[in-house]
């Protein structure tokens, strides 16, 4: 893996993970927020719960070396969870400030993803395109 790529990853990885966190921790704790936050998207709050225990895991998952299958369903995971929260604060008309943070998640999980290390994937990208003679 070339330098600059490894450095790419580590960078949007550990940002990701940052915020994957802290806004895992903030929904562990229910802040009044993050209620008035579910609660304008109509989900019920016991979601908060299952939301942040699923971000702290996936951020170990993520971080941690070897794992790779565990991986791609921990990124496939952060895909689907900011993807649903992004449309779900599109469709329920809010503005830049609560469709901002799910926007910068999901596009840090795409460019983690994107730049990891073939050790953390399930296979090697030149084994997954046959070669032609």
């Amino acid at each position: 893996m070339k330098k600059r790529n490894k450095i790419i990853y580590w960078f949007f990885t550990l940002w990701m993970s940052l915020g994957m966190v802290s806004t895992g921790i903030v929904q562990l704790l229910k802040s009044d927020g993050e209620v008035q936050n579910m609660t304008s998207l109509g989900f019920p709050l016991y979601l908060l719960t299952f939301i942040g225990v699923l971000k702290i895991a996936g951020v170990i998952v993520a971080l941690a070396p070897a794992l790779p299958v565990l991986k791609e369903w921990t990124y496939a995971g952060f895909i689907f969870l900011m993807s649903g929260a992004l449309y779900s604060h599109i469709i329920s008309g809010h503005g830049p400030a609560q469709v901002f943070p799910p926007s910068l998640l999901l596009t840090l999980t795409f460019i983690s993803w994107y730049f990891r290390p073939e050790n953390r994937r399930v296979m090697s990208l030149k084994a997954a395109v046959p070669q032609t003679s």
